[in-house]
């Protein structure tokens, strides 16, 4: 089982301040109703499976929107989150809802389908495009080779971390409030291509580090940060077999755990290690010594907002930059 507990990476970004494929969803979609819901307030009514998808809702909305997080805690893990009643009533009143999907979040997706919910849906891994998407979440599933002819195992889920996909949700949240609330239609796409120009910024970070590093071995505990590190040029040297591991919550052979130790402590060493600081294992504990040991840069990323922190663009921000910190040191 993976054991979660609070990110390090608060201090630094105050520093710096199913749905997997529901029969009538392809990105967003109508389950029925007419009125949009709205909160006490009067606001939209929002509902996020966790507070990264939260955050954007709220970057987006702004004050015309009450975003309700259904996972906003490090310490709560999606993989194995257990829904609650008072989930499901969040879920029943909402006018949209949105998921990661490809089978990250089953909890929301079994949410919609029994809440009786009359609210839009948005699956952020179905409007990603990805090859493998219209897939991703069924059992056995696997991505085709991408673009650039790369052939991948299993579909990587964790699309938040690739800006292009987070750029078209933050979009097709705007299309979704504009038609919930006709009237301030112009303030949500304003507000999109507001937060679209901070992904910019995010952007030229990524573009940095590639102009900088690229081609670079890093290694990684689980596939979590790895949309955003290949757009950085980074190669990730880490065998399959042991992220893999580590991401299902189980331990990985004795010769994979080898391989992936002499990644980090082998004659030619990856410049960092990656770590997810919300997964912790026997096996990821053994990498992170080994690392420490040889002077190899532990960068830190988490699959939520850390305590205190609300802000993507801030989040991201700030991993990218003990990124490029790290690769910089390790030059």
């Amino acid at each position: 089982m993976r054991t979660r507990f609070a990110s390090t990476l608060l201090a630094t970004v105050l520093g710096s301040a199913g749905l997997l494929s529901l029969a009538a969803c392809g990105s967003g979609s109508d389950t029925g109703g007419s009125a949009a819901p709205a909160s006490a307030a009067g606001k939209v009514a929002v509902v996020a499976s966790t507070d990264v998808y939260g955050s954007i809702a709220s970057a987006v909305g702004g004050d015309l929107v009450e975003v309700s997080s259904l996972i906003d805690s490090p310490n709560a893990d999606p993989h194995e989150y257990e829904s609650t009643p008072a989930d499901a009533a969040t879920v029943a009143k909402a006018a949209l809802v949105v998921v990661n999907g490809g089978g990250y979040d089953d909890f929301a997706s079994r949410l919609v389908e029994s809440s009786g919910t009359k609210a839009t849906v948005i699956d952020a891994v179905q409007l990603s495009g990805l090859p493998g998407a219209p897939e991703a979440g069924h059992a056995g599933a696997s991505s085709p080779p991408d673009p650039d002819g790369h052939a991948h195992g299993e579909f990587n889920e964790h699309v938040w971390y690739r800006l292009p996909a987070v750029r078209t949700v933050a979009d097709e949240i705007a299309k979704d409030l504009g038609a919930a609330d006709p009237a301030n239609a112009a303030t949500y796409t304003a507000n999109a291509q507001r937060f679209g120009t901070d992904l910019d910024g995010l952007q030229q970070k990524v573009d940095a580090i590639k102009a900088a590093h690229d081609g670079q071995r890093i290694a990684v505990t689980e596939p979590v940060p790895l949309y955003l590190t290949e757009a950085a040029g980074l190669q990730n040297a880490t065998p399959e077999e042991f992220s893999e591991a580590v991401e299902e919550g189980t331990d990985p052979a004795a010769a994979v755990l080898a391989s992936a130790l002499q990644v980090v402590e082998g004659p030619d060493p990856v410049k960092a290690l990656v770590a997810n600081s919300q997964t912790e294992s026997p096996s990821t504990q053994k990498i992170e010594d080994a690392a420490k040991a040889e002077g190899v840069p532990l960068v830190e990323v988490s699959e939520t907002l850390p305590d205190g922190v609300d802000s993507y663009v801030a989040w991201q921000g700030a991993q990218l930059d003990a990124l490029a910190g790290a690769l910089n040191g390790a030059a």
